[in-house]
């Protein structure tokens, strides 16, 4: 059968209002149907696995509680030991014997389970469990000298792991430098746990989720909490079956309700197409039947009101023209105050087309940056045909910098120049864009072209108002000297910055420096010299940098440098390289008339997240004292962070 032959049959088939209302059925309900059964089951998938990611998280909350009662408990153990004077005396004799000694007797009184005594950096006695976990610390002082360092742990990592367990219902993998330390989990030691996400663990599939602490020695602590995978799935197919049941009783439901509207509906609707067929060919004096007050009945009355309604529109609609154009133009004032140029053209474009029936139009815009070519950013269907009346229109614009129309066969077109100035006497140099719109078959009456016109112009002062308006903006988030982001910008970006970072875990980096005695060159060279010395720095930031990278100057003589998916040791290399670059610098000196050049040096702290910090406070405090550090040990250096 030809092509032709099998969609006429098509169509015959669909022809009935019955098949109609079958196809509506397939298309309102089952299809409906079937994909809102398809995100249920997602939504449910989604829900349970939330509550899982949500239980997960509560528990670890829980074990980062438990570990912190143990630290505080090893706190109060290390208050005491701490004011015995027999340590005191110890470590003031600087025998490591006598040390380790009275370290013992406290062990074996106290409750502790690991004692570390640091004197002058040096480990003097180490006592007890080396597995004992989540130490704490405590200075100790004598006679206002501070004389070492306590380190007390009050727990072990067993104990610790079946507190976790019992509390929870969780099981508990520690580990520490890569070892297993205990376990809940028959078949877990020596398995690789990733910190988030699901892993396999004797031959059964886990969700896990994992937290850092610092032990003795700075050496890390891994806890990592972990829950079958199977509780979830159980929750998800008991979650499915329910949905299951309900989406199938209304299919049900439905398809028998479905059959007995169809059956009312077609006696009712042979009614009305008669009436419409006698109304859409002009008799105006049809009236239909009504009986009872359905919606049947509703649409008789409509159809009935129809006739003496129909005349009375046509006049309305000589009137509704007359405020539409007053309406277009209470419109057009307000574009000179709206700030988003893309929007404000689309708008105007779609208000011109429709105000004088154009087939189209079309906006273009010199780009901010780049080549002084025309760009188009809003239009309204395609010239097509009308091409050549639009490239002639446009072209007596951009030559006269004036309005202008065009008739190329049977196509017309309209345009305008977009600028901010008087309508006339400006060179066509300083057109900032144009408008256009184009129709065929019948050219534009002087109304339509003074209407166009006229929401050109409107749209033209809008245009400038926000070209000044990211002017305003780039202005306030600019330092003005160096052209780098000021501290406002500076920190809008580190709070953004380290938040995106914490909830993606990317890692992410802080550069600090500070010219070295830039006091002093402007004492001795003046301040234009020492502004020129900062650009001379910026640029060198400016150089060294990545676009992701963002520097900003701080204030005075301080700079700043975020640094996106950056470590620790990213972060150092590149400022040592930038250090580097600052003192090969062989800046000019204005006021030496025989060529002298100045040399300049700078100091740099680096910190990292989440290795240095996790708040903004936290991570600008560790560069801002890495930076310090360097300034006492000499200056002209990259310290990192501890």
């Amino acid at each position: 059968m030809p092509a032709r032959g099998r969609v006429g049959g098509l169509r015959d088939r669909f022809s009935s209002f019955r098949s109609r209302l079958r196809l509506f059925f397939v298309l309102v309900v089952v299809l409906p149907t079937i994909a809102v059964g398809i995100v249920i089951f997602a939504l449910i998938d989604e829900a349970e696995k939330g509550q899982a990611d949500a239980r997960l998280a509560a528990r670890q909350e829980s074990a980062i509680q438990l570990m912190d009662g143990e630290r505080a408990k090893a706190a109060r153990i290390a208050e005491r030991i701490g004011r015995l004077a027999e340590l005191a005396a110890a470590l003031r004799s600087a025998d490591d014997r006598r040390v380790q000694a009275v370290a013992r007797l406290a062990l074996r009184t106290s409750g502790a389970e690991r004692i570390v005594l640091e004197r002058e950096g040096q480990v003097a006695a180490d006592i007890g469990d080396r597995n004992a976990t989540f130490p704490a610390s405590r200075r100790l002082r004598d006679r206002g000298r501070d004389i070492g360092l306590l380190l007390v742990s009050a727990t072990d990592p067993v104990r610790y792991a079946r507190l976790v367990r019992r509390v929870t219902s969780m099981d508990v993998v520690i580990e520490r430098e890569g070892r297993t330390l205990a376990t809940t989990l028959r078949g877990a030691d020596g398995a690789t746990l990733p910190d988030t996400g699901a892993a396999t663990v004797a031959g059964r599939r886990y969700r896990v989720a994992t937290f850092r602490t610092g032990g003795v020695g700075g050496v890390e602590i891994r806890v990592t909490l972990l829950e079958p995978e199977a509780r979830t799935a159980d929750a998800i197919s008991h979650g499915r079956l329910v949905a299951a049941l309900i989406i199938a009783g209304f299919f049900l439901f439905a398809v028998i309700a479905a059959y007995v509207v169809s059956r009312a509906l077609q006696g009712e609707m042979a009614t009305v197409l008669a009436a419409a067929r006698r109304i859409g060919s002009g008799d105006l004096s049809t009236r239909i039947r009504t009986r009872g007050s359905d919606e049947f009945a509703q649409l008789g009355q409509e159809f009935n009101n129809m006739a003496g309604q129909l005349q009375q529109r046509l006049d309305e609609l000589a009137r509704e023209r007359a405020r539409l154009q007053m309406s277009l133009r209470r419109i057009g004032e307000t574009f000179a105050s709206n700030l988003d140029r893309i929007g404000l053209l689309e708008i105007v474009v779609q208000t011109a087309v429709d105000a004088v029936e154009a087939d189209g139009g079309q906006a273009r815009l010199l780009p901010d940056e780049g080549p002084p070519e025309l760009v188009r950013v809003a239009h309204l269907g395609e010239p097509e045909e009308r091409t050549p009346a639009v490239t002639r229109v446009e072209g007596r614009v951009l030559t006269t910098g004036e309005p202008a129309a065009a008739e190329v066969d049977e196509a017309y077109a309209l345009s305008h120049p977009l600028r901010a100035g008087p309508a006339a006497g400006e060179a066509a140099d300083d057109l900032t864009g144009l408008i256009t719109i184009w129709r065929g078959k019948r050219p534009f009456t002087d109304a339509e072209r003074e209407l166009f016109e006229y929401l050109a112009r409107q749209a033209a002062v809008s245009v400038e108002n926000a070209a000044l308006h990211r002017a305003i903006e780039r202005q306030a988030v600019t330092d003005e000297l160096t052209g780098l982001a000021n501290r406002r910008r500076f920190d809008e970006a580190l709070s953004a910055e380290v938040e995106r970072a914490k909830r993606f875990s990317h890692s992410f980096a802080l550069i600090l420096l500070d010219i070295d005695d830039f006091k002093s060159i402007n004492d001795e060279y003046g301040h234009q010299q020492g502004d020129a010395v900062l650009r001379e720095v910026t640029s060198v930031l400016r150089e060294l940098s990545r676009e992701i990278d963002l520097p900003a100057r701080y204030g005075g003589e301080e700079f700043a440098l975020i640094l996106p998916g950056t470590d620790i040791e990213g972060a150092y290399n590149l400022a040592e390289r930038i250090r580097e670059a600052i003192a090969e610098l062989r800046i000019p000196i204005a006021r030496d008339e025989d060529g002298g050049t100045l040399r300049v040096t700078a100091s740099f702290g680096v910190a990292s997240l989440p290795g240095n910090a996790t708040e903004v406070s936290g991570l600008f405090s560790a560069a801002d004292d890495a930076l310090y550090r360097a300034k006492r040990k000499g200056k002209n250096r990259t310290m990192r962070a501890v």
